[in-house]
């Protein structure tokens, strides 16, 4: 197995351009030189910076809520956690918490941090923040959805049942979930 080296330098970016936008995402084309001389162009599509959350809410010590919304990618509809992105202002607490109110109806009274994931980071400069959310009350806050959400309640004891459906798909929740069980796991084996 191979050692690696912590202080490996990172390519030296030389130029980086705008190549093409749309209403949602913005191509960088990044002209780079690697320690070893090589140079590549490299594109990748830039994150507004901000980032985004995802939340995986207890209604009770056993059951999750999951959202069921339509997937444009897929063009499917497809479970998975509420998600959304970071409001300019916003620490990922907050955001979880609006997004929270606006995809399932509830807020939380306790939030915490899990885990931060990229997703395919030689593509994409985003961070997504997992929390969960506990000691959850009614309060709804109007969303940006096109369509009301199907709000799905669902047992973390059946989460194999989870794990084997064609509609449960996106790695980030995947990745959620089983963040979740190891949490639930490590919080049992410490009373």
């Amino acid at each position: 197995m191979s050692k690696i080296d912590p202080d490996k330098p990172l390519p030296q970016i030389h130029k980086t351009e705008v190549v093409a936008t749309s209403k949602l995402f913005r191509i960088e084309q990044m002209d780079l030189e690697f320690s070893n001389g090589a140079t590549r162009q490299f594109e990748r599509m830039a994150g507004s910076g901000r980032g985004a959350v995802m939340i995986v809410p207890f209604l009770d010590d056993e059951t999750l809520l999951l959202v069921r919304e339509y997937a444009a990618g897929t063009h499917s509809y497809q479970l998975g956690f509420p998600k959304g992105l970071i409001d300019p202002g916003e620490e990922p607490p907050e955001a979880a918490n609006r997004e929270l109110m606006e995809e399932v109806g509830y807020g939380a009274n306790q939030l915490s941090h899990l885990h931060s994931v990229s997703m395919a980071p030689t593509f994409f400069n985003a961070t997504m923040h997992i929390l969960i959310a506990k000691d959850l009350y009614p309060k709804r806050l109007e969303g940006d959805e096109p369509e009301p959400l199907e709000v799905v309640p669902w047992s973390i004891k059946d989460s194999k049942a989870l794990l084997d459906r064609a509609d449960f798909t996106e790695a980030r929740s995947i990745v959620a979930l089983l963040m979740a069980e190891k949490w639930i796991q490590e919080k049992n084996a410490t009373r």
